[in-house]
Protein backbone atom coordinates (compact mmCIF):
# COMPACT_ATOMS: atom_id res chain seq x y z
CA UNK A 1 0.00 0.00 0.00
CA UNK A 2 0.99 3.33 -1.11
CA UNK A 3 2.20 6.21 2.05
CA UNK A 4 0.21 8.82 0.67
CA UNK A 5 1.34 10.87 3.51
CA UNK A 6 4.40 11.01 1.78
CA UNK A 7 3.24 13.30 -1.40
CA UNK A 8 3.74 16.07 0.26
CA UNK A 9 7.62 15.71 0.47
CA UNK A 10 7.25 14.63 -3.23
CA UNK A 11 7.26 11.41 -3.19
CA UNK A 12 5.14 8.32 -2.84
CA UNK A 13 6.65 5.37 -0.52
CA UNK A 14 5.71 1.40 -0.72
CA UNK A 15 7.08 -1.28 2.28
CA UNK A 16 8.01 -4.16 0.22
CA UNK A 17 10.30 -5.60 3.34
CA UNK A 18 9.55 -4.17 7.01
CA UNK A 19 12.65 -3.25 8.76
CA UNK A 20 13.80 -3.91 12.53
CA UNK A 21 13.61 -1.79 15.74
CA UNK A 22 12.76 1.22 16.69
CA UNK A 23 12.83 4.41 14.07
CA UNK A 24 16.62 5.78 13.86
CA UNK A 25 18.09 8.77 14.66
CA UNK A 26 19.17 10.91 11.52
CA UNK A 27 21.30 12.74 13.23
CA UNK A 28 23.96 15.00 10.99
CA UNK A 29 26.88 13.03 10.24
CA UNK A 30 24.69 9.69 9.70
CA UNK A 31 26.00 7.38 7.97
CA UNK A 32 23.20 5.29 6.03
CA UNK A 33 24.79 2.20 3.51
CA UNK A 34 22.10 0.92 1.30
CA UNK A 35 21.43 -0.20 -2.08
CA UNK A 36 19.17 0.95 -4.57
CA UNK A 37 17.61 0.57 -7.76
CA UNK A 38 16.90 2.91 -9.94
CA UNK A 39 14.12 3.08 -13.05
CA UNK A 40 12.22 5.55 -15.26
CA UNK A 41 8.41 6.01 -15.00
CA UNK A 42 7.89 6.95 -18.57
CA UNK A 43 9.01 3.24 -19.98
CA UNK A 44 6.56 1.02 -19.84
CA UNK A 45 8.78 -2.17 -20.13
CA UNK A 46 10.06 -2.19 -16.52
CA UNK A 47 13.52 -3.94 -17.31
CA UNK A 48 14.51 -1.74 -20.24
CA UNK A 49 13.64 0.90 -17.61
CA UNK A 50 15.92 0.18 -15.60
CA UNK A 51 19.19 2.88 -15.03
CA UNK A 52 21.16 1.37 -12.10
CA UNK A 53 21.35 -1.70 -9.89
CA UNK A 54 23.67 -1.50 -7.26
CA UNK A 55 22.94 -4.97 -6.19
CA UNK A 56 23.79 -6.47 -9.40
CA UNK A 57 27.29 -4.05 -9.46
CA UNK A 58 27.81 -5.18 -6.05
CA UNK A 59 28.43 -2.20 -4.15
CA UNK A 60 26.14 -0.26 -1.88
CA UNK A 61 25.66 3.53 -2.02
CA UNK A 62 26.81 5.71 0.99
CA UNK A 63 25.48 9.00 2.22
CA UNK A 64 26.38 11.32 5.18
CA UNK A 65 23.32 13.33 6.05
CA UNK A 66 24.32 17.21 6.50
CA UNK A 67 26.77 16.95 4.16
CA UNK A 68 24.40 19.35 0.98
CA UNK A 69 24.21 15.96 -0.94
CA UNK A 70 23.54 16.60 -4.70
CA UNK A 71 19.87 14.94 -4.67
CA UNK A 72 18.48 15.94 -1.17
CA UNK A 73 15.36 13.96 -1.96
CA UNK A 74 17.40 10.60 -0.84
CA UNK A 75 17.86 11.99 2.26
CA UNK A 76 13.86 12.36 2.69
CA UNK A 77 13.30 9.09 1.62
CA UNK A 78 15.96 6.98 3.77
CA UNK A 79 14.84 9.01 6.88
CA UNK A 80 11.55 7.18 6.57
CA UNK A 81 13.01 3.97 6.83
CA UNK A 82 14.06 1.53 9.42
CA UNK A 83 17.41 -1.20 9.12
CA UNK A 84 16.56 -3.98 6.90
CA UNK A 85 13.70 -2.25 5.30
CA UNK A 86 13.31 -2.29 1.55
CA UNK A 87 11.13 0.32 0.26
CA UNK A 88 9.74 1.38 -2.71
CA UNK A 89 9.75 5.18 -3.72
CA UNK A 90 7.91 7.36 -6.37
CA UNK A 91 9.78 10.72 -6.96
CA UNK A 92 8.66 13.76 -8.88
CA UNK A 93 11.13 14.68 -11.96
CA UNK A 94 11.39 17.98 -10.20
CA UNK A 95 13.57 16.16 -7.09
CA UNK A 96 15.70 13.96 -9.39
CA UNK A 97 17.00 16.76 -12.09
CA UNK A 98 20.51 16.16 -10.58
CA UNK A 99 20.13 12.30 -10.79
CA UNK A 100 22.47 11.68 -13.80
CA UNK A 101 25.19 13.50 -11.66
CA UNK A 102 24.80 12.06 -9.15
CA UNK A 103 24.67 8.40 -10.90
CA UNK A 104 27.94 9.68 -12.53
CA UNK A 105 29.82 9.72 -9.50
CA UNK A 106 28.60 6.65 -8.22
CA UNK A 107 29.51 4.46 -11.52
CA UNK A 108 32.66 6.14 -10.91
CA UNK A 109 32.87 4.90 -6.97
CA UNK A 110 31.61 1.61 -8.14
CA UNK A 111 34.32 0.77 -10.59
CA UNK A 112 31.90 0.59 -13.49
CA UNK A 113 32.93 3.10 -15.57
CA UNK A 114 35.95 5.08 -15.96
CA UNK A 115 36.20 8.89 -14.54
CA UNK A 116 35.74 11.39 -17.54
CA UNK A 117 38.35 13.88 -18.00
CA UNK A 118 36.48 16.50 -19.17
CA UNK A 119 34.47 16.57 -15.86
CA UNK A 120 35.21 16.72 -12.23
CA UNK A 121 33.30 16.55 -9.00
CA UNK A 122 33.30 20.09 -7.87
CA UNK A 123 29.84 22.23 -7.92
CA UNK A 124 30.81 24.19 -10.63
CA UNK A 125 32.49 21.13 -13.38
CA UNK A 126 28.67 19.65 -11.72
CA UNK A 127 26.88 22.10 -13.52
CA UNK A 128 29.00 22.12 -16.37
CA UNK A 129 28.51 18.27 -16.79
CA UNK A 130 24.75 19.30 -16.82
CA UNK A 131 25.02 21.47 -20.05
CA UNK A 132 28.15 18.99 -21.79
CA UNK A 133 27.12 15.80 -20.72
CA UNK A 134 27.86 12.87 -18.25
CA UNK A 135 29.83 10.77 -21.18
CA UNK A 136 26.65 7.94 -20.51
CA UNK A 137 23.80 8.12 -22.91
CA UNK A 138 21.21 7.02 -20.72
CA UNK A 139 22.01 9.57 -18.46
CA UNK A 140 22.36 12.38 -21.05
CA UNK A 141 19.33 10.95 -22.40
CA UNK A 142 17.88 11.55 -19.25
CA UNK A 143 18.81 14.92 -18.60
CA UNK A 144 17.69 15.60 -22.00
CA UNK A 145 14.13 14.56 -20.87
CA UNK A 146 13.46 14.48 -17.44
CA UNK A 147 11.14 12.04 -16.03
CA UNK A 148 9.39 11.03 -12.57
CA UNK A 149 11.91 8.09 -11.43
CA UNK A 150 11.34 5.36 -8.68
CA UNK A 151 13.71 4.58 -6.46
CA UNK A 152 14.01 0.37 -4.84
CA UNK A 153 15.67 0.80 -1.57
CA UNK A 154 16.90 -1.21 0.93
CA UNK A 155 18.39 0.19 3.60
CA UNK A 156 21.81 -2.07 5.23
CA UNK A 157 23.30 0.11 7.88
CA UNK A 158 23.15 3.11 9.53
CA UNK A 159 26.17 4.14 11.81
CA UNK A 160 25.82 7.21 14.32
CA UNK A 161 28.28 9.95 13.76
CA UNK A 162 31.52 9.07 15.86
CA UNK A 163 30.46 5.36 15.45
CA UNK A 164 32.44 5.03 12.46
CA UNK A 165 36.15 6.36 10.34
CA UNK A 166 34.87 8.92 8.12
CA UNK A 167 36.41 8.74 4.71
CA UNK A 168 38.99 11.52 3.45
CA UNK A 169 35.77 12.69 0.91
CA UNK A 170 33.93 13.35 3.62
CA UNK A 171 36.01 15.41 6.00
CA UNK A 172 36.04 18.72 6.77
CA UNK A 173 39.78 19.70 6.51
CA UNK A 174 40.49 20.72 10.20
CA UNK A 175 39.71 16.78 10.38
CA UNK A 176 41.36 16.26 7.62
CA UNK A 177 44.83 17.71 9.04
CA UNK A 178 44.20 16.19 12.45
CA UNK A 179 44.21 12.69 10.82
CA UNK A 180 47.49 12.82 9.31
CA UNK A 181 49.50 12.27 12.64
CA UNK A 182 47.10 9.57 13.89
CA UNK A 183 47.86 7.91 10.62
CA UNK A 184 51.52 8.24 10.64
CA UNK A 185 51.52 6.65 14.33
CA UNK A 186 49.47 3.61 12.98
CA UNK A 187 51.99 3.44 9.87
CA UNK A 188 54.41 2.96 12.54
CA UNK A 189 52.77 0.39 14.56
CA UNK A 190 52.25 -1.75 11.99
CA UNK A 191 56.03 -1.23 10.71
CA UNK A 192 57.18 -2.30 14.37
CA UNK A 193 54.82 -5.19 13.68
CA UNK A 194 56.93 -5.99 10.03
CA UNK A 195 53.67 -5.64 8.49
CA UNK A 196 55.36 -3.16 5.93
CA UNK A 197 52.56 -3.46 3.10
CA UNK A 198 49.55 -2.16 5.51
CA UNK A 199 52.18 0.78 6.75
CA UNK A 200 52.56 1.64 3.29
CA UNK A 201 49.16 1.84 2.53
CA UNK A 202 48.77 4.08 5.87
CA UNK A 203 51.45 6.37 4.91
CA UNK A 204 50.11 6.82 1.60
CA UNK A 205 46.62 7.58 3.18
CA UNK A 206 48.15 10.65 4.93
CA UNK A 207 50.09 11.69 2.37
CA UNK A 208 46.80 11.68 0.01
CA UNK A 209 45.09 13.55 2.78
CA UNK A 210 47.87 16.62 2.60
CA UNK A 211 47.78 16.29 -1.23
CA UNK A 212 44.31 17.46 -0.74
CA UNK A 213 44.74 19.87 1.85
CA UNK A 214 47.43 21.46 -0.60
CA UNK A 215 45.10 21.82 -3.14
CA UNK A 216 43.12 24.58 -1.16
CA UNK A 217 46.42 26.91 -0.26
CA UNK A 218 48.69 29.01 -2.79
CA UNK A 219 52.07 27.57 -3.44
CA UNK A 220 54.70 29.31 -1.63
CA UNK A 221 52.45 30.79 1.20
CA UNK A 222 52.95 29.75 4.84
CA UNK A 223 50.05 27.27 5.19
CA UNK A 224 51.09 25.82 2.20
CA UNK A 225 54.55 25.26 3.07
CA UNK A 226 53.76 24.18 6.44
CA UNK A 227 51.67 21.36 4.44
CA UNK A 228 54.35 20.27 2.41
CA UNK A 229 57.21 20.13 5.06
CA UNK A 230 54.48 17.69 7.06
CA UNK A 231 54.80 15.04 3.65
CA UNK A 232 58.86 14.48 4.44
CA UNK A 233 58.34 11.99 7.40
CA UNK A 234 55.83 10.27 5.78
CA UNK A 235 57.38 10.08 2.21
CA UNK A 236 60.45 8.52 4.01
CA UNK A 237 58.63 6.22 6.46
CA UNK A 238 57.15 5.53 3.01
CA UNK A 239 60.45 4.56 1.35
CA UNK A 240 61.76 2.48 4.21
CA UNK A 241 58.63 0.37 3.83
CA UNK A 242 59.48 0.19 0.05
CA UNK A 243 63.16 -0.61 0.53
CA UNK A 244 62.54 -3.50 2.62
CA UNK A 245 59.96 -4.91 -0.21
CA UNK A 246 62.53 -4.54 -2.63
CA UNK A 247 60.00 -1.95 -4.87
CA UNK A 248 63.57 0.11 -5.48
CA UNK A 249 62.22 2.52 -8.08
CA UNK A 250 59.51 3.72 -5.77
CA UNK A 251 62.15 4.15 -3.38
CA UNK A 252 64.30 6.31 -5.85
CA UNK A 253 61.01 8.48 -7.01
CA UNK A 254 59.99 9.56 -3.28
CA UNK A 255 63.70 10.25 -1.84
CA UNK A 256 64.51 12.16 -4.76
CA UNK A 257 61.30 13.91 -3.81
CA UNK A 258 62.59 14.57 0.12
CA UNK A 259 65.60 16.10 -1.43
CA UNK A 260 64.63 18.40 -3.74
CA UNK A 261 63.42 19.94 -0.86
CA UNK A 262 66.21 19.16 1.85
CA UNK A 263 69.22 18.31 0.01
CA UNK A 264 71.11 17.39 2.73
CA UNK A 265 68.67 14.60 3.87
CA UNK A 266 70.77 11.95 5.22
CA UNK A 267 67.90 9.43 5.77
CA UNK A 268 66.95 10.31 2.47
CA UNK A 269 70.49 10.23 0.77
CA UNK A 270 70.60 6.36 2.57
CA UNK A 271 67.92 5.03 1.04
CA UNK A 272 68.35 6.30 -2.01
CA UNK A 273 71.83 5.11 -1.90
CA UNK A 274 70.81 1.73 -1.00
CA UNK A 275 67.40 1.32 -3.85
CA UNK A 276 70.15 2.38 -6.38
CA UNK A 277 71.89 -0.52 -5.28
CA UNK A 278 68.80 -2.77 -5.22
CA UNK A 279 68.41 -1.21 -8.70
CA UNK A 280 71.68 -1.78 -9.74
CA UNK A 281 73.09 1.95 -10.66
CA UNK A 282 76.27 1.73 -9.15
CA UNK A 283 77.01 5.11 -10.36
CA UNK A 284 74.33 7.05 -8.48
CA UNK A 285 74.35 4.67 -5.51
CA UNK A 286 78.58 5.65 -5.14
CA UNK A 287 77.37 8.97 -5.30
CA UNK A 288 75.14 9.18 -2.35
CA UNK A 289 76.87 6.95 -0.39
CA UNK A 290 79.83 9.65 -0.87
CA UNK A 291 77.61 12.59 -0.03
CA UNK A 292 76.57 11.12 3.10
CA UNK A 293 80.57 11.01 4.10
CA UNK A 294 81.08 14.12 3.42
CA UNK A 295 78.23 15.21 5.34
CA UNK A 296 78.48 13.57 8.80
CA UNK A 297 82.12 11.93 9.29
CA UNK A 298 80.88 10.15 12.04
CA UNK A 299 78.50 7.46 9.46
CA UNK A 300 82.18 7.17 7.76
CA UNK A 301 82.02 3.36 8.67
CA UNK A 302 79.13 2.34 7.88
CA UNK A 303 79.37 4.11 4.62
CA UNK A 304 82.78 2.52 3.66
CA UNK A 305 81.22 -1.04 4.83
CA UNK A 306 78.26 -0.35 2.37
CA UNK A 307 81.17 1.20 -0.33
CA UNK A 308 83.07 -2.41 -0.18
CA UNK A 309 79.68 -4.58 -0.20
CA UNK A 310 78.92 -2.46 -3.41
CA UNK A 311 82.73 -3.01 -5.10
CA UNK A 312 82.14 -6.56 -4.30
CA UNK A 313 78.72 -7.17 -6.11
CA UNK A 314 80.43 -4.98 -8.76
CA UNK A 315 83.20 -7.43 -9.59
CA UNK A 316 80.86 -10.13 -9.42
CA UNK A 317 78.45 -8.58 -12.03
CA UNK A 318 81.47 -7.95 -13.68
CA UNK A 319 82.33 -12.08 -13.53
CA UNK A 320 78.94 -12.86 -14.75
CA UNK A 321 79.17 -10.33 -17.67
CA UNK A 322 82.43 -11.83 -19.07
CA UNK A 323 80.84 -15.35 -18.59
CA UNK A 324 77.61 -15.00 -20.25
CA UNK A 325 79.19 -12.90 -23.19
CA UNK A 326 82.25 -16.00 -23.72
CA UNK A 327 79.30 -17.90 -23.53
CA UNK A 328 77.62 -16.44 -26.30
CA UNK A 329 81.07 -15.85 -28.38
CA UNK A 330 81.70 -20.09 -28.59
CA UNK A 331 77.59 -21.07 -28.86
CA UNK A 332 77.31 -19.21 -32.16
Amino acid sequence: MWEECDKLLGFRKKVLHAGRGEAPDWQDGSKATFHFKTRRLDVEDQDKGIIDDSKKIGCPMVLLFGKKFKMPIWEQCLKTMRVGEVALFNVDKSLVDTYPIVSKGYRQYAGVAKPDDRHCSSHRCGMMAMKEGTGHSDLDQLMQKSTDLEFVIELLQLEAPGDYDKESWAMEPEEKLASVPKLREEGNVLYRAKEYKKAAEKYTEALNRLEQLLLREKPGDEEWNQLDNMKIPLLLNYSQCKLLEKDYYAVIEHTTSVLQKEPNNIKALFRRAKAHVGAWNPVEAREDFCRIMELDPSLENIVRRELQLLGKEKKKKNLEDKEMLKGKIFNM
